[in-house]
């Protein structure tokens, strides 16, 4: 009797250690994407290289480069828009590509429309990390609705387009003599 009881201790003890490991594994990744996606690691987070973007230089170009900030702004807004809403929303419908990724002018039409793209851009990453984030979600589960996507590939693409775009900024800025250090 005392040995079916050491016994069932001792497996329970090696299911709970296995089990254990595992969640400070799934923690530590969930908390490495959330690093990933806020930025701040390797480089600057993406509000920080918005923030002091001067508004008379919102639809600018510069030498050399094809983008505006506005562009790329309302860019980044819409392809994470897109990444989360298919990541949680079966009856989400992707904007043609690539016309319905960018926006049809240079500038925005008013100050309001560039402070409504940033809080739209702030409030659906904040989205993202919340659902990488969630215990419940699983990361390696294939999403339903999609064709063999996971949570895990759309957060790893998403922190990838962002930091793409991340760059571009820091460089446009820096063009238009509008970066803190020029």
């Amino acid at each position: 009797m005392k040995k079916k009881k050491k016994e069932k201790r001792k497996i329970a003890k090696r299911a709970h250690g296995e089990n254990g490991e595992a969640k400070v594994r799934d923690r530590g990744l969930r908390t490495h994407l959330v690093h990933l996606l806020k930025g701040g690691e390797a480089h600057i987070h993406f509000m920080d290289a918005l923030e002091g973007f001067p508004p008379q230089k919102h639809g600018t170009y510069a030498n050399g480069l094809p983008h505006t900030g506005w562009q790329l702004l309302e860019h980044a807004r819409l392809a994470q828009w897109d990444i989360l809403e298919f990541s949680r929303n079966p009856k989400h419908v992707s904007p043609e590509f690539p016309e319905g990724y960018w926006p049809k002018t240079p500038g925005p039409q008013s100050e309001e429309e560039w402070t409504d793209s940033l809080w739209a851009f702030r409030r659906d990453l904040r989205d993202m990390v919340r659902l990488v984030e969630n215990p419940r979600t699983d990361l390696y589960a294939k999403i339903p609705h999609a064709q063999g996507q996971t949570i895990l590939r759309e957060a790893l693409v998403l922190a990838d387009h962002n930091s793409y775009h991340l760059g571009q900024i820091v460089d446009l800025r820096r063009a238009l003599g509008a970066w803190p250090d020029a």
